[in-house]
């Protein structure tokens, strides 16, 4: 088991690891305990009652996050014609089609998502399938549209993806520490407030099963999933 500093346990000390909290407590904890010497990420991992090696029991989607990630997010685009255009518009940091293929082939990754138009996925599939992996454009994930402009610019203001792993949990951010408590809370009520609309018919029993928001450098704070957003059902 993992062996944390002085530094580490004095913070997990000085609140109830057991205890529930609403979320709004639970980011104010968080940002306390916030406190090294860079701007952290705030995490959220939620463990759903779904069977993630079940097909029609996958979640996976977006959400676009009232306040953003905090992130500066680095973004390619395979476009062509008009769409490249509208990519670089929307701020996209690199454009290109077949050029851009064999950049990427040739060993270029700065890049945090990639995105696509439908026509460029071919090419894309068949040269970059094993390179990009994770970050392949996606359907899905709104990394593949027509609409390439408004995906860049989505991206660029704070959209997320969410998708389950094999242990049945979801991991992704909601802002930084820095960020206003009461906007923290609203990006976490906005993201769970998608998965759960994002609820499998053949998910059964309780759906979120348990939430816990950290810091990149500081304890888990366990939320309450019944009190997170009074629109949202977990049953």
């Amino acid at each position: 088991m993992r062996k944390h500093g002085k530094r580490f346990r004095t913070l997990e000390a000085a609140f109830d690891g057991e205890r529930l909290y609403d979320a709004l407590e639970a980011t104010q904890i968080v940002k306390r305990n916030a406190n090294a010497k860079f701007n952290e990420t705030v995490e959220i991992h939620i463990k759903l009652g779904v069977d993630p090696k079940k097909s029609d029991q996958n979640v996976r989607g977006t959400v676009n996050l009232p306040h953003g990630t905090g992130r500066t997010v680095r973004v390619i685009a395979f476009a062509r014609g008009d769409a490249a255009r509208a990519a670089q518009e929307a701020g996209a940091d690199v454009v290109g089609e077949a050029d851009l293929i064999e950049r990427v082939k040739g060993g270029f990754s700065d890049f945090d998502v990639a995105v696509a138009t439908p026509d460029m996925m071919p090419s894309i599939g068949k040269e970059l399938g094993r390179i990009l992996a994770q970050k392949m454009p996606n359907p899905k994930a709104g990394t593949v549209s027509p609409n390439i402009g408004n995906a860049v610019r989505d991206i660029k203001a704070g959209k997320v993806e969410y998708r389950l792993d094999k242990t049945g949990i979801i991991h992704t951010i909601v802002g930084k520490a820095s960020f206003d408590e009461r906007h923290l809370t609203e990006n976490v009520g906005a993201l769970l407030d998608a998965i759960v609309r994002a609820k499998p018919a053949a998910a059964k029993g309780t759906y979120l099963r348990s939430i816990t928001l950290a810091s990149t450098m500081g304890p888990g704070v366990k939320v309450d999933p019944s009190r997170v957003k009074p629109t949202a059902t977990t049953a």
